[in-house]
């Protein structure tokens, strides 16, 4: 049996590894986009590095797109078999696939332009609203906690990693000859004690464990805080300077954990009496599936519902599904929150907010999540002074603030806790994946110092004998 890491490797982005067992069975674990690389990232989306055809199946830890982006690629590639994943998850990736479809259709008539005039061939879009169709219906539902036998060889069981709605450690049972091989890819971890998701589940024992790492070397501020945090910097964006706060924030996950907040705030009469937009039509879709999966809640913000039913609406939430509403939001002068997608800036209507507000030092641009260093997020987040939108040059005179806290990843000690219910001595094998090398290097010293012995930090196609 062997693996071979076709994304996420050394890099946080792309997600997707393929597993072969004695019997010839492939599958893959994961089939995400790399992002925020630019020309690099679509040609490395366009070219897999194996057949897609030659799949017998797939298993998706969750829906963010670096994860399922190239799902429907893959199938237009030719994939016929099934992919398993948590009901939530299947919700989600009805609504971000087709939203990504959308995206690369809008994205590539302007790259087109450019190209047609430079004489170059046109690009066609990796895929098409077709191509999402075809892919939801190859996905099979797989409940939390339930030994799903897929084939003779393999079982797979979910257990949930608390890093988004559905979201799953991928614990499987392969066949070994006359072995059983225990295996967790545990997909994205996430974090204890969040304001709206159960904490990380224990997961069985394994003999190879995959790892995220993304924040192998950091440590976030108490999730305590972060409240707190938020209100500090509407205050002195709304109130102090009289300018706009601007959110990049992933559609799912983070856009519903800051309008909770804000919600929150309202209801302690808190929040300043501003005009709050979520400005994303995927954001809104993202949230009324949330809305749906009541199950996936930790108890605290199922006892604010008994009060507040929908803590992710109040009186002076406005949510944009317009693009000519979204548009006239530039020109408004007051005091103003403006959360928008993507998190990374590299898509969407954000780019425009961004562009509009960046160069104006009464206005905030407030980091709330990871964010790839070289996409346009990761330079603004670096404090670069100038930063380039929609080939202009801008010059960042607005305040960049970065809250941490609201990280849908665990650091290194949430990861390691989530590691205390294995027997490191009986794990033979650990591969660190979707981080960046630097860091995946500090956080293999820190899994040594607690006992973890055999660690890998696979490159890109990198193959392993299990």
């Amino acid at each position: 049996m062997k693996i071979q890491f076709f994304g996420a490797a050394r890099t946080v982005t792309g997600s997707k590894h393929l597993i072969t067992t004695n019997n010839n069975i492939s599958f893959l674990l994961d089939c995400g986009f790399f992002q925020g690389k630019g020309q690099e990232s679509d040609v490395m989306n366009r070219n897999f590095g194996f057949a897609p055809d030659s799949l017998s199946f797939m298993i998706l830890s969750h829906a963010h797109i670096d994860h399922s982006g190239n799902i429907p690629n893959l199938v237009k590639k030719g994939f016929k078999g099934k992919i398993y994943a948590t009901s939530a998850t299947l919700d989600l990736c009805r609504i971000m696939l087709k939203d990504s479809a959308h995206i690369q259709e809008n994205d590539l008539k302007h790259v087109n332009k450019r190209r047609y005039k430079r004489g170059e061939v046109l690009l066609e879009p990796l895929y098409d609203i077709q191509d999402v169709e075809d892919a939801l219906k190859l996905f099979e539902v797989v409940p939390y906690n339930y030994n799903f036998k897929i084939n003779d060889e393999v079982k797979v069981l979910f257990t949930d990693s608390g890093h988004i709605l559905g979201s799953a450690a991928v614990n499987l049972e392969i066949k070994d000859h006359d072995k059983i091989k225990k295996i967790c890819f545990t997909g994205d971890i996430g974090r204890y004690n969040t304001a709206i998701l159960k904490d990380p589940q224990v997961f069985p024992q394994c003999d190879i464990l995959i790892s995220e790492s993304t924040y192998g070397n950091r440590l976030h501020s108490d999730n305590s805080l972060s409240e707190k945090e938020l209100l500090d910097v509407i205050y002195n964006t709304c109130v102090v300077k009289k300018g706009k706060l601007i959110i990049p924030a992933f559609s799912l996950g983070r856009t519903q954990e800051v309008v909770y907040a804000l919600d929150k705030l309202e209801s302690q009469h808190k929040l300043p009496r501003i005009q709050v937009f979520v400005d994303s039509p995927l954001s809104i879709n993202a949230t009324n599936v949330m809305r749906k999966h009541v199950e996936c809640f930790n108890d605290s913000i199922v006892e604010y519902m008994k009060t507040d039913s929908d803590p992710f609406g109040f009186e002076k939430l406005i949510y944009v599904q317009d693009v000519e509403v979204s548009k006239k939001l530039n020109a408004i002068k007051e005091p103003c929150i403006i959360i928008s997608a993507s998190g990374m800036i590299e898509a969407g209507r954000i780019k425009h907010h961004v562009a509009n507000n960046i160069s104006d030092e009464k206005n905030t641009i407030l980091m709330v999540g990871y964010a790839e260093p070289f996409s346009l997020g990761g330079r603004i987040r670096n404090g670069e002074s100038i930063v380039k939108i929609f080939g202009e040059d801008y010059e960042v005179k607005a305040d960049v603030v970065v809250l941490d806290s609201y990280s849908a990843h665990a650091d290194y000690k949430e990861m390691i806790q989530y590691f205390k219910c294995l027997d490191k001595s009986k794990v033979g094998k650990v591969f660190l994946v979707h981080g960046e090398y630097e860091t995946q290097i500090e956080f293999k010293q820190k899994l040594s110092e607690v006992g973890f012995t055999n660690i890998e930090i696979p490159n890109l196609k990198d193959e392993f004998i299990l």
